[in-house]
């Protein structure tokens, strides 16, 4: 079947998202493997990904772990020192598909509010089509529902879709509901596989710093 849709993951396809890495700089990787260990920060992020308030939840969190308190602040108000930087290479394949004419789509678990901050950093975020977010849509992937009202919105044939996600749940929840897939590793192998499907000739799919 023909590829008419391009659906992108944001976290770790265009943009690293690794808050370990922010934390390991900021306070020592012993001191923020105890404190992964004790606040459930991850479990926190899921929370506002699904529709909580990113700001409330995770100032609250401070409130509840005041030994912590500095550091869960700091999702927040760091927000764009810990998910980033881009990935420059995936970025120009976003680019190069609307550039050809091919619908792109973001369907991404992100807060509210975090992407609000986000976008400001990356004008990338502006430029799909149409974008999913989950935050906005009160359920996050890989619940089969934030698919369904992808569908049901776009009125796309489900394998003309192809999707590009770093985490194998929600491919595997994807490929359930017919979508054509790639678990995203580097942004070669997607640019290959994009070439692959004829979407891009290998120059367009190239990168040069």
């Amino acid at each position: 079947m023909t590829i008419k849709t391009v659906v992108f993951d944001i976290g770790n396809v265009l943009i690293c998202w690794k808050p370990e890495v922010y934390y390991d700089k900021k306070i020592g990787i012993a001191q923020r493997q105890k404190m992964f260990s004790e606040v459930d920060l991850h479990r926190l992020q899921d929370r506002v990904d699904a529709g909580a308030n990113f700001k409330d939840t995770f100032y609250q969190a401070a409130k509840d772990y005041p030994k912590w308190s500095l550091e869960i602040q700091q999702w927040v108000d760091c927000w764009n020192d810990i998910a980033q930087p881009e990935l420059p290479h995936s970025v120009s394949l976003l680019r190069a598909l609307r550039a050809n004419g091919i619908p792109v789509l973001a369907l991404t678990n992100f807060a509210v509010g975090s992407f609000a901050i986000s976008e400001q950093k990356y004008s990338f975020l502006k430029e799909f089509d149409k974008r999913y977010i989950s935050g906005a849509m009160m359920v996050a992937k890989p619940d089969p529902e934030i698919y369904r009202l992808l569908e049901e919105d776009t009125k796309i044939v489900v394998d003309e879709i192809l999707f590009t996600d770093d985490r194998s749940d929600n491919i595997a929840t994807a490929k359930r509901r017919g979508w054509q897939t790639h678990l995203f590793k580097h942004p070669q192998g997607w640019a290959d596989r994009l070439v692959s499907e004829g979407l891009l000739t290998q120059s367009e799919a190239s990168f040069n710093k």
